[in-house]
This record gives structure tokens, C-alpha cells and sequence, in this order.
């Protein structure tokens, strides 16, 4: 794990139990400004023609109302053997597809996802589960297990251990799943890493692709919704596609990750700003009031 995220992960768990998050929110802020300025130069899924050859194919397609195959097989955190159609039936299902061994976006956008849900009053496990799927067939079940201790730990609610799901499986049921919900990605070999574009998607109780979500940050208020409409098989409109790609930095060309690169730098320099503010508050919040009382 890099140095960034592990500086994150310590500073989630700073702020949290401090019960302080807005370190963690000018982080999110400043990321996203950053994120707007480079999807406005071309990030955008209707220029995928200009894209470089390493991001040629590249996305995620909406494929709204479309039946997710819910007999996959796939092993959850436990190495249990799992149906995808067990955690779907009564309740709807964010799903997030990510590989546990991604050293950029992966952990950025799980990171958001968990940031959004901690800010809507629906709970994991309650009113709807989560299922993070790592698209690396190389991916095994302790790792999932690292992933959820981490995640669930972090969310902090009661019960969401039974709702939230960190699922790995063989290539031939990842290709399934991802192929139905739109998710097209590759494998660099040179990089030894995957190239892929990140977002999550609400499904309903049935299985049904109800509303997607494109980025590393998802507004809580539009997730919520997502969630209610989803509640009821109703199924959300085509939204706007402004897409983040994870793939390697060329620094012999630097046609490829640029934003990644960028992103990267600002987010060191963040992790920076926060901690240094999370200090400032905290020295102030501890002075000792005048006269001793």
C-alpha cells in the first residue's frame, strides 16, 4: 500500500475518533475541483475516440433496467462459496467494482463511497446491502477480509458487517457480471496493473440496473434517492458521463495518467493541509479557558 493511502486511512481514523471530519471533507472538496478542471479537458465519455491507445475501449456503459445474472458464483470474505442472487431479493444493492490491489483510484473511490453512506440515514445491512467485487481473479478471499475490517470499522454502524459484502471470483464470473453492468476495463501487463474507469451502481431488490454513479465521490442526497427509487423498482434516467480513469504515467511521453499523476500530487499535498488543520483545531479546542474555569 503507498504511502497516500496509508496517510489517508490514518487520517479517517483520526477524524473519526475525534468525531472531527473536515479534514477529510476539503480533501473530498479539493479532490473534486480538481477532478471538474480535468473532466472538463476531456475526460468525457462522448470524446472516446481522442482517448490514448492505453484507454481505447475504456468505460462504463449504462446498460439502465438491464437484469444483473444473479446466479454468479463468487467466494465472499469468509472463502465461502456465494451466489450473487443471495444478497438480492427484499432489499436494494449498491455495487462497487474495484480490485483490492489497486495502488491509485480504487481506494480513493471506495474511500468516497464510504464517506457518502456515512452521510445518509439509511444504514448498510438495514435498508440495503453493498457489495464491493474485485474484478482481479488474482484477488482472494483474505484480502477481501483486510478490505471489509477496514471499511465496515471505519463506517461505524451496527450490523453493517451482515450488509456490507467484499466478494472475489473466477474470470469467468467477473466477466459476466462486469460485461452486465456496462464495466469495461483491461489489463496493462507492462504495468502489471488494470485500467479502468471508476463509479458504482444501484440495483434494485430484483436485480435490475436502477441508476448509475460515475467518479470517486457520490452527493449523498442523489445516493439516497437512488436507493429509495431502487426500494421500488423504479429505475432512474441516463446521467451525465464524466469519466476517471486508473491506469498507469508514462513520464517518457506522458500521454497516459495525467490526471492520475496530478491527482496524486494534490492529494499528498492535501493529506498535508488536513492533518495540519486537524492539529490546529484540536490545540485550539484544548486551551484552557481564562481564570481556570
Amino acid at each position: 500500500m503507498n504511502s497516500i493511502t496509508t496517510a489517508n486511512q490514518k487520517l479517517g481514523l483520526c477524524l473519526r475518533r475525534n468525531g472531527r471530519r473536515f479534514g477529510y471533507r476539503l480533501w473530498l472538496g479539493l479532490v473534486l475541483g480538481l477532478l471538474a478542471i480535468d473532466g472538463a479537458s476531456g475526460a468525457r465519455a462522448d470524446t472516446a475516440k481522442d482517448f490514448p491507445p492505453l484507454l481505447q475501449g475504456i468505460g462504463i456503459d449504462q446498460r439502465l433496467n438491464d437484469q444483473v445474472p444473479l446466479d454468479l458464483q463468487f467466494r465472499d470474505e469468509a472463502d465461502k462459496t456465494v451466489r450473487l442472487g443471495d444478497y438480492f431479493g427484499k432489499k436494494p444493492v449498491i455495487l462497487s467494482l474495484v480490485y483490492f490491489g489497486c495502488p491509485m483510484l480504487c481506494t480513493m473511490a471506495e474511500n468516497g463511497l464510504l464517506h457518502s453512506l456515512q452521510e445518509v440515514n439509511f444504514s448498510v445491512g438495514d435498508q440495503f446491502e453493498v457489495l464491493t467485487v474485485s474484478f482481479d481473479p488474482n484477488d482472494n478471499a483474505e484480502l477481501a477480509a483486510a478490505k471489509k475490517a477496514v471499511y465496515v470499522g471505519l463506517y461505524g454502524r451496527k450490523g453493517a458487517d451482515r450488509g456490507w459484502h467484499f466478494l472475489t471470483g473466477d474470470e469467468a464470473s467477473i466477466q459476466q457480471l462486469t460485461r452486465a453492468v456496462g464495466f469495461r476495463y483491461k489489463y496493462d501487463a507492462q504495468a502489471k496493473q488494470y485500467v479502468h474507469a471508476t463509479g458504482i451502481m444501484v440495483l434494485t431488490p430484483k436485480g435490475k440496473i436502477a441508476r448509475y454513479f460515475y467518479g470517486i465521490y457520490y452527493p449523498s442526497r442523489d445516493l439516497r434517492l437512488g436507493l429509495v427509487e431502487a426500494s421500488a423498482n423504479r429505475i432512474g434516467s441516463p446521467v451525465d458521463q464524466v469519466l476517471l480513469f486508473c491506469c498507469r504515467y508514462d513520464p517518457a511521453t506522458g500521454k497516459y495518467g495525467v490526471v492520475i499523476a496530478r491527482l496524486l500530487q494534490m492529494a499528498g499535498l492535501i493529506t498535508v493541509v488536513s492533518l495540519a488543520g486537524l492539529i490546529l483545531s484540536l490545540s485550539r479546542s484544548r486551551k484552557p479557558a481564562v481564570g481556570g474555569l
